[in-house]
């Protein structure tokens, strides 16, 4: 969900419960696009604010950032301005995607007077700006030019106001017979007609509304009935009601344990259809939220060049395997050579000198067979090089059936290290996936390789998990991390799942000697779903046994185990939701 006005107006809330009357004792400005303030109020907070085009947002966090060791020059302006200053409330105009702190302020002649910090959450349009009691901008960290643009200048001596969002209406005010009128003349899909027609309002809340009222949100707005649309309106004013009281609900929506969405209303009507993790602050929703989201971004552009590596692997084993199995496929046609070499032997005194064919009774099924000639050649010296390529391609398929075996494991290797690339978490992962690769010879060494090998897998360790008996679930990441709790981690005791028959993560339910009820079993298979490559299915099958029953072949690629005494079980994967 995008930080919009309804997720601006919990935060407005947050911030009058813990920063009202309280005072700002230091300003920092860590980076170019983002602020810092310490504030005391009984307690301290930290206040942070970024206006990076990347990722514009405002939360309350305990977290420090280091200063630059010189302060930057709107850095310096805020010290000067609302140094010490008191915080007399947060407001937020309508739903719009602006928070403006009200400051209480001594100036240089000592007398009171009033500035506003307002903080515009607007993607790449984004600021940060002080302005006094006179609505006139100070200054702003983003200063904007009408070079850059012909709306409004963000400049020290300008007025400031807020951009004009076209025909758009503020949904605080919003009645359901006036929802049904706007909503009515735009000819989009609905979710877009109502993000059209009001500020402040996401496309996914407009979707979540659309569901609440059991309305499909992709049907055209302009094709629905005045009913249907004042059914709708009737919802979206009680919503906006829940936002006028201050009734929220920050929740993070998880889909198989990956945050997808944000909400900070209790959509009750939808709320089964999400993996919800509720939290007491929308503060802490939003540093959970784009923490996670910043890691796995960062995780996917360091692991780059790992993908590419495993995936140019892959693409020419397949092409490799492909050609083999023609090659197998076309060998196994090789006893039609034996057979020409036979009938050309019996019957070659008859053959016509210089003859490019000859048709010979086949005695071995009584049918006539026409057999292609070398017309340069004696039909004895047909018959011997008929010979040589039936040995040759006699050759070939055992060869073939040696190598094909080994492509396809290297195949499916390469599938092994795709998944972990998919399920690792942090560098340490990484580290130890490139060590790998590297020991596989599919990346080359690099100096002070020993050095990290050694601290990545220091560093990274397989999941846990606690079922809901109390048993501990370990889950690899990947082929190393599966190998070490597989064979070091684990008892023989102990049970081991796996995804049947696809790439996936070993998964350990350690016993600790005692009896486990079926419930763990389930969980554990859950697990085993879940961090496989089968993961997008409801069901998946899953083999598990007793860890004594693993075995890893002598010279087996990592992550590499057989088995012969197996369970299988049917696992739903939602399950797993949950498990911590």
């Amino acid at each position: 969900m995008a930080f919009d006005g309804i997720t601006v107006a919990a935060l407005v809330k947050e911030l009058n419960e813990k920063l009202a009357g309280g005072r700002i004792t230091k300003i920092c400005q860590p980076e170019q696009e983002e602020l810092l303030l310490t504030v005391k109020n009984y307690d301290q907070y930290r206040l942070f604010m970024s206006v990076g085009a990347g990722l514009p947002l405002v939360y309350l966090t305990g977290e420090n950032k280091q200063s630059p060791l010189t302060a930057p020059n709107f850095c310096m302006l805020l010290r000067k301005h609302i140094g010490n200053a008191k915080i007399l409330g947060a407001e937020q105009p309508g739903l719009e995607r602006v928070l403006k702190i009200k400051l209480e302020h001594c100036n240089e002649m000592g007398d009171m007077c009033i500035r506003y910090l307002v903080i515009e959450i607007m993607g790449k349009h984004s600021n940060i700006i002080l302005i006094d009691d006179n609505n006139i901008i100070i200054d702003s960290i983003r200063r904007v030019s009408g070079l850059v643009s012909s709306v409004r200048e963000v400049l020290p001596g300008r007025e400031y106001f807020i951009p004009a969002q076209g025909d758009k209406a503020d949904p605080l005010t919003a009645s359901r017979e006036d929802f049904a009128e706007r909503v009515k003349k735009q000819p989009l899909p609905l979710a877009k007609a109502i993000c059209a027609s009001y500020t402040g309002i996401s496309p996914f809340m407009a979707v979540r509304f659309c569901e609440a009222a059991g309305a499909d949100a992709d049907r055209p707005a302009d094709a629905l009935e005045s009913d249907a649309l004042i059914h709708i309106g009737r919802v979206f004013e009680e919503e906006m009601q829940a936002v006028k009281a201050g009734e929220f609900s920050p929740a993070i929506c998880e889909e198989k344990g990956v945050p997808t969405e944000f909400s900070v209303l209790p959509l009750k009507e939808t709320d089964d259809t999400f993996s919800r993790k509720d939290f007491d602050s929308v503060s802490e929703l939003l540093f959970e939220y784009y923490s996670k989201k910043n890691a796995a971004a960062n995780i996917k552009n360091r692991s780059t060049e790992l993908r590419k590596t495993v995936a140019t692997h892959r693409e020419r084993v397949f092409r490799k395997l492909e050609l083999q199995e023609k090659q197998l496929e076309d060998a196994k046609k090789a006893e039609i050579y034996k057979v020409y070499g036979d009938l050309l032997s019996a019957y070659g005194y008859g053959v016509e000198k210089n003859a490019k064919t000859v048709r010979l009774n086949n005695f071995y099924d009584g049918n006539d067979i026409d057999i292609p000639l070398d017309p340069s050649l004696s039909a004895i010296d047909n018959a011997k090089r008929y010979y040589d390529r039936f040995a040759r391609q006699r050759r070939a398929e055992k060869m073939l059936d040696r190598l094909i075996p080994e492509s396809k494991a290297e195949l499916d290797y390469l599938d092994s290290v795709k998944h972990a690339l998919e399920v690792a978490n942090d560098m340490a992962d990484l580290t130890q996936i490139r060590d790998e690769l590297t020991e596989s010879g599919y990346l080359k060494k690099k100096a002070g390789a020993k050095k990290q090998k050694a601290q990545g897998r220091t560093n990274a360790a397989p999941m846990h998990f606690m079922s809901s008996d109390g048993f501990d679930i370990y889950v690899g990441k990947n082929n190393i991390q599966n190998e070490e709790l597989t064979f070091k981690l684990s008892d023989g005791n102990d049970w081991w799942f796996h995804a049947k028959g696809v790439p996936g993560s070993h998964v350990v339910l350690k016993t600790n000697g005692r009896e486990v009820p079926d419930r763990a079993f389930e969980e554990a298979a859950a697990l085993a779903a879940r961090f496989s490559s089968a993961n997008s299915s409801e069901k998946v099958s899953v083999d598990y046994t007793l860890r004594k029953n693993v075995k890893k072949p002598s010279g087996a690629r990592p992550g590499f185990v057989v088995y012969y005494t197996n369970y299988s079980m049917i696992a739903e994967v939602s399950k797993a939701d949950g498990l911590v």
